[in-house]
C-alpha cells in the first residue's frame, strides 16, 4: 500500500524508537511480532488529510506499507515501511491553515475584521513581515471575536454551530505548530460546511445526512488541496 507518514522535524522515528529516518529507508518488525493498529508495527495512511491528523512534526513521507496489513478508518499498519520521499512541508501547512481557515469564513459569510485580520496577519508572519508579538495580538482579537458572537443571542442552532466553527478555523490558523494549525484549521472548516449544510433542512433525519455529506465534501476537498500542495515541491528522493 503506498500512503503518507508525518515525522517531528528532526526526522526520526517516535514512540522512544530515534532512529533516523531518510529516503530509501526501510523500518520492519521482527519476525515474530505481528502489526497491529495503535499497538506495533509501521503505519501510514492513503490520504495526507488523515495522515494529518497523528503528524507529531511538519515532516510528510511518502511510503510503502506491506506485510501483514490491517486497516482502519484513516490508517494501516504493517510489518514493513519504506519511505520512498520525504518533504519538510512546515510553510506549506501554515499556508493550508489559512486556506482553510478562509475557506469557512467565506462558506458562513462571516465579516468580521478580526477573524479576517488573523489570517492576514499570519501570512505576514510567514514572509517574515509580521512579528510574533503581532501575531499574538492578532489571534488574541480573533478570539475575541468569538467571545462576543458567542455573546449574541436568538441564532439558529446549526447557523450559530456553522459559524462557531468558522471562527474556530480563523482562530486556530494563526495559533500553534505547523501541523497542529493545519489540523484545527481543517477539522474546525469541515464542521463548518456540515453545519452550514444543514441551515436549510427542516427534519433531524435531513440534518444529519446534510451534515454527514459535506463534513465527506469538506474532507476531500482538503485532501485535494493538499495533493497539490505536495505535487508543487521538490521532492527529497533515494
Amino acid at each position: 500500500m503506498k500512503g503518507y507518514h508525518f515525522l517531528s522535524a528532526d526526522c526520526r522515528l517516535g514512540y522512544e524508537d530515534g532512529r533516523l529516518v531518510k529516503p530509501g529507508a526501510i523500518f520492519e518488525l521482527p519476525y515474530d511480532q505481528r502489526p497491529e493498529i495503535c499497538v506495533r508495527g509501521f503505519h501510514a495512511s492513503k490520504r495526507p488529510i488523515d495522515a494529518l491528523r497523528y503528524a507529531p512534526g511538519p515532516v510528510i513521507c511518502g511510503v510503502s506499507l506491506t506485510g501483514d496489513l490491517s486497516h482502519d478508518n484513516d490508517k494501516s499498519v504493517g510489518r514493513r515501511r519504506e519511505v520512498l520521499w520525504m518533504a519538510d512541508i512546515t510553510w506549506e501547512l501554515h499556508e493550508f491553515a489559512c486556506w482553510c481557515a478562509e475557506a469557512a469564513l467565506s462558506l458562513t459569510q462571516i465579516t468580521d475584521d478580526r477573524l479576517w485580520n488573523a489570517i492576514k496577519v499570519k501570512r505576514a508572519w510567514m514572509d517574515g513581515e509580521a512579528s510574533d508579538q503581532e501575531l499574538a495580538a492578532a489571534r488574541d482579537a480573533a478570539r475575541d471575536a468569538a467571545w462576543d458572537a458567542a455573546r449574541t443571542a436568538a441564532r439558529a442552532a446549526a447557523r450559530a454551530a456553522a459559524w462557531s466553527a468558522a471562527r474556530a478555523a480563523a482562530r486556530a490558523a494563526a495559533w500553534g505548530t505547523a501541523w497542529d494549525a493545519a489540523w484545527d484549521a481543517a477539522r474546525a472548516a469541515a464542521r463548518a460546511a456540515a453545519r452550514a449544510a444543514a441551515w436549510g433542512t427542516a427534519w433531524d433525519a435531513a440534518r444529519t445526512a446534510a451534515r454527514a455529506a459535506a463534513w465527506g465534501t469538506a474532507w476531500d476537498k482538503q485532501n485535494d488541496q493538499l495533493l497539490l500542495v505536495l505535487n508543487s515541491l521538490e521532492i527529497v528522493e533515494e
